[in-house]
């Protein structure tokens, strides 16, 4: 039996070849069958995201792969010479390996996030409910997300934010602790800052307000949020009443100075203020970061930030894939015990009737026997096997941790006739 996985990413394909490659959920459960009929496939399972596009399959050998391969190529009437030079291939560890750096967030395009474990998931909940996982590739599975799990909780790799807009808040955090009871403004509807606020709604802010130019395009943000719109004209009078203020507005000037920013703070008796100047060009003078209780950041002060948490994260990523190396070994030393099992249980079956069978013979010469001699001839006839056994049973366990493993395992068989065990 092998363990493929197969597919394509951010790494390998660009977006438009990763749409046509892609499965859509409702097709999920009509794929996973399509997959499992390929002749050679025991399981199959999809994971399907933006980023990514992947199969993983336990199969009884190299034909099966091959067949699955024309399969996702015959059903999106695509060339397999076309996706070939977007595909990546792993087997057996590899392929368990790449399966679990996936599950820990290693190989996503932002490291550690914890989106794709979900989706992971998913996937994995669809292919059980559709009987293609129930095997060896859900060990690897189940596998994968301990994995995950000693990964976040024994590292660090997700708590530092990598993201511009994620970057904000957390700095926001830093500032005001607790950001439920926190106003919001928006100025300007750009796609970086409903990023923003999407994180800020996600952290319990209640009052979140959006001004535009263009009204209508701050309505509709404003919506997603639950939150009110403020006239682009007036925003300037609300300003006191705002503790974050996000700005991505296209103004070719500056829009809020500093002395303006100095009547405001008077305003709001200097509680703080905490400003995301996310438009380039800017749109806050620098010089407001002058005045005590206003922090001003801007799109390069968040670059710098996400940079030093890029590095923190890949220190982190380093200790994660130490993980992942004990546990893939973990795995397959469990696997490899459970396949000799068998070996095991076999020689010592056979080693048994040989017993019985010398035993017998030995009776029918010495004739009728005592207890106590019955007992004695038992004990060493055991004693004798045991010895005898040692040595192949010791060798047949060690060989389960070995990478000549499958070789000695091949020799003990025919040493012993086990072929058919």
């Amino acid at each position: 039996m092998k363990v493929f996985l197969t597919g394509l990413s951010y790494k390998t394909a660009p977006v438009e070849i990763r749409e046509r490659f892609a499965f859509p959920e409702a097709a999920l459960p009509q794929s996973l069958q399509s997959l499992q009929e390929c002749p050679g496939v025991e399981e199959a399972l999809i994971l399907s995201t933006c980023n990514r596009v992947e199969v993983a399959l336990h199969a009884k050998s190299d034909d099966a792969l091959a067949a699955v391969l024309a399969r996702l190529a015959a059903d999106r009437s695509l060339d397999q010479s076309f996706l070939q030079p977007y595909l990546y291939t792993f087997d057996d560890r590899e392929a368990v390996r790449h399966l679990f750096r996936v599950a820990a967030s290693l190989d996503s395009m932002v490291l550690g996030e914890p989106q794709i474990l979900g989706q992971l998931k998913a996937a994995y909940s669809a292919a059980r409910a559709q009987g293609t996982v129930h095997g060896f590739l859900d060990t690897v599975l189940t596998r994968a997300f301990f994995v995950a799990k000693r990964v976040r909780s024994e590292t660090d790799i997700g708590r530092s934010a990598v993201s511009i807009s994620y970057a904000a808040i957390e700095l926001a955090r830093q500032i005001f602790g607790d950001l439920k009871s926190k106003s919001v403004l928006l100025v300007g509807a750009g796609k970086m800052s409903e990023l923003a606020a999407r994180h800020l709604h996600r952290a319990g802010c209640s009052r979140i307000l959006v001004t535009n130019r263009t009204r209508s395009r701050a309505e509709e943000m404003a919506a997603l949020f639950e939150g009110a719109v403020i006239d682009y004209d007036t925003f300037h009078q609300r300003l006191h009443e705002m503790d974050i203020v996000i700005t991505s507005s296209g103004a070719p000037d500056y829009i809020l100075h500093k002395e303006e920013m100095k009547q405001v703070l008077r305003r709001r008796q200097n509680r703080p203020i905490f400003i995301i100047d996310i438009a380039v060009p800017r749109n806050v003078d620098p010089a407001v970061d002058d005045l005590e209780n206003i922090y001003l950041y801007d799109i390069d002060d968040l670059g710098r930030e996400v940079e030093q948490n890029r590095l923190a994260r890949q220190r982190e990523a380093d200790q994660a894939e130490q993980i992942i190396e004990e546990e893939i070994q973990r795995l397959f030393d469990k696997m490899r015990a459970r396949e000799v099992a068998p070996i095991i249980v076999g020689l010592q079956q056979q080693l048994d009737d040989l017993s019985r069978a010398e035993l017998d013979r030995v009776r029918s010469r010495f004739g009728s026997l005592t207890p106590q001699q019955e007992e004695a001839l038992q004990a060493y006839t055991r004693g004798l096997i045991n010895k005898f056994a040692h040595g192949p049973m010791t060798e047949i366990r060690r060989a389960a941790s070995q990478p000549e493993g499958d070789r000695i395992l091949s020799v003990i068989r025919r040493m012993f006739r086990l072929e058919d065990e």
